[in-house]
């Protein structure tokens, strides 16, 4: 019996001191934040804060309804406005009680 020859065998060597090709990272993987495990520690409820970031109602201060543990620890916020949204933590930075957004008084 007589076998083909194989397919591998028709490509050309590989040129000498070439290397391995670098790794491709593709434009749509996402980027995962460890640092929100830890969370804000210092968040309780009734707290003032201001939602940092690119989300929804960011720089908005808020007030802190509930907070849920887990391995992304989040808070459940109320915002000046009346709305409320679920924040992680580590997106919430705690601001004093006199402190206003800069558009209201200035």
């Amino acid at each position: 019996m007589t076998y083909p020859v194989a397919r591998t065998s028709k490509k050309p060597a590989p040129a000498v001191g070439t290397g391995p090709e670098p790794a491709y990272v593709r434009p749509t993987v996402v980027a995962i934040d460890v640092r929100a495990t830890k969370g804000g520690g210092n968040i309780a409820i009734g707290d003032r804060v201001r939602i940092v970031g690119s989300g929804l109602y960011a720089g908005e201060i808020a007030v802190v309804e509930t907070v849920a543990g887990g391995v992304i620890p989040a808070a459940v916020v109320r915002t000046e406005a009346g709305r409320t949204r679920r924040v992680r933590t580590i997106d919430l930075e705690p601001v004093g009680e006199d402190d206003r957004l800069v558009a209201e008084g200035d």
